[in-house]
């Protein structure tokens, strides 16, 4: 394709980007997610996962969704194995109910192929459109915070507590989270002075300097064959899905994708630009077949439930709007299979800082909440609060959607509720009761 067709095809100029733009903004989205190629399979080795097969399944599997989410959806989304879910996988399915990690992907396979259908008949959209503003609003404010924590954790400025106290302040002494201080203060100048491609050239500059200093370890490599996938492929065991001890685990899978992506779509359309007049993805339907798709292909590969990664917001803060960025993500996420040494090697100190200031610039929508209407921003609040707090988008939503519909009866508005939003009033109601906690 010529410079001039690839412009038409993802309607780069018509949303005021560039081709340079976008395929910068791919790069800092794969640098902000390639941790996923070494974390996810080293939480889910827990189950009993094998792990070079994993790091292959997981690499292919989000490329597969990259590909389909910029080609199909044109949509700036990268696509890969939710971080929740994966833990949810090996450390409950797995590891507290005792099922084999086979079963656990014939689950993940079924929640996709159940997304599918409902993406397919149209009601994954109606019920998105449901979602009233103030949700909506709260989706993006919640995902920002919970990016702020998950950077805040990463670069070490904030550590699990070692008495009573949940969380305290890490160890400021140390070099490597000097650095990760310095590489928020650097990326955060840069933004200031609006030097293009300032959240890539803060990672960048970080990680160069955490391997000068001997902060971060050197890759142990640059080229290497691609891993096995084969004792992960098609092992899923579906026989084992369809019995009574496994309904509340495919209702938890199936709960927490289909709100994750709802969330993050609706927070990463907000801070592109995407939403329509009423607060709405256009044409949502497209980027939800894509993560359902992937999370389907998953399944048979070998890795757990897939979606929009909210570390996206890396992307379009850089200026990305269209397909194209997503497409740039899984051209890279496929090199990664013969570069993983090289890719894995990029510390967390140096894209933690970035996840912070990403999480700042999403909690713009807090302002379009109306606080002296109580019975909508308790609701939002509390989806903020759980969403950070519990560490799980799923569950932060969950609240929100169980809470809305009550307090909108008590303000007298019962006719106002749309038959969705009891739908998801049940579904979340459901989701509470039957989670093995």
């Amino acid at each position: 394709m010529t410079v001039t067709q690839i412009d038409k095809f993802f309607h780069v100029t018509e949303r005021g980007s560039t081709i340079r733009r976008e395929i910068v903004a791919g790069l800092v989205t794969f640098v902000a997610i390639v941790y996923i190629i070494i974390v996810n399979p080293g939480i889910l080795r827990a189950s009993g996962i094998p792990y070079e097969a994993c790091v292959a399944a997981t690499i292919v599997t989000a490329a597969f969704g990259c590909i389909i989410m910029g080609a199909y959806a044109n949509r700036p989304f990268a696509v890969a194995t939710y971080m929740g879910e994966n833990a949810f996988v090996a450390y409950t399915v797995v590891g507290v109910l005792h099922y084999p990690w086979q079963t656990a992907l014939g689950a993940v396979f079924v929640s996709g192929i159940l997304l599918v259908l409902l993406t397919l008949s149209g009601w994954r959209s109606i019920m998105s459109d449901a979602v009233p503003t103030s949700l909506k609003l709260s989706f993006s404010v919640g995902i920002g915070l919970f990016l702020a924590f998950v950077g805040l954790i990463d670069s070490g400025i904030v550590v699990l507590g070692s008495g009573s106290v949940p969380v305290e302040i890490g160890n400021l002494h140390t070099p490597a989270v000097l650095l990760a201080i310095a590489c928020f203060v650097l990326t955060g100048i840069l933004m200031v002075k609006k030097v293009p491609a300032a959240i890539l050239a803060g990672i960048l500059a970080t990680a160069a300097a955490a391997f000068a200093f001997g902060i971060a370890p050197l890759p142990t490599g640059i080229v290497s064959l691609p891993p096995d996938i084969s004792p992960t492929f098609l092992q899923l065991d579906l026989a084992g899905v369809f019995t009574l001890g496994m309904f509340p685990v495919v209702l938890t899978l199936f709960t927490m994708m289909f709100l994750d992506t709802m969330g993050t779509l609706i927070g990463m359309g907000a801070r592109a630009g995407f939403l329509d007049e009423t607060g709405n993805v256009p044409e949502i339907e497209k980027p939800f077949l894509a993560d359902a798709l992937a999370t389907t292909a998953g399944g048979l590969l070998g890795t757990t439930t897939n979606g929009v990664f909210v570390e996206s917001a890396a992307g379009i803060e850089q200026g990305g709007r269209t397909g194209l960025v997503a497409i740039v993500v899984g051209g890279l996420l496929l090199l990664a299979l013969f570069f993983a040494p090289l890719f894995s090697a990029i510390p967390a100190l140096a894209t933690g800082p970035v996840l912070i200031l990403v999480g700042l610039m999403m909690l713009q929508p807090v302002t379009r909440l109306d606080f002296s209407d109580y019975a909508e921003v308790i609701p939002a609040f509390t989806v903020i609060a759980m969403m950070s707090f519990t560490y799980n988008i799923g569950v932060g939503m969950c609240a929100g959607f169980v809470l809305w519909p009550l307090f909108a009866i008590v303000r007298g508005k019962f006719r106002e509720i749309q038959p969705a939003c009891w739908a998801l009033f049940v579904l979340c109601l459901l989701f509470f009761v039957f989670y093995p906690y």
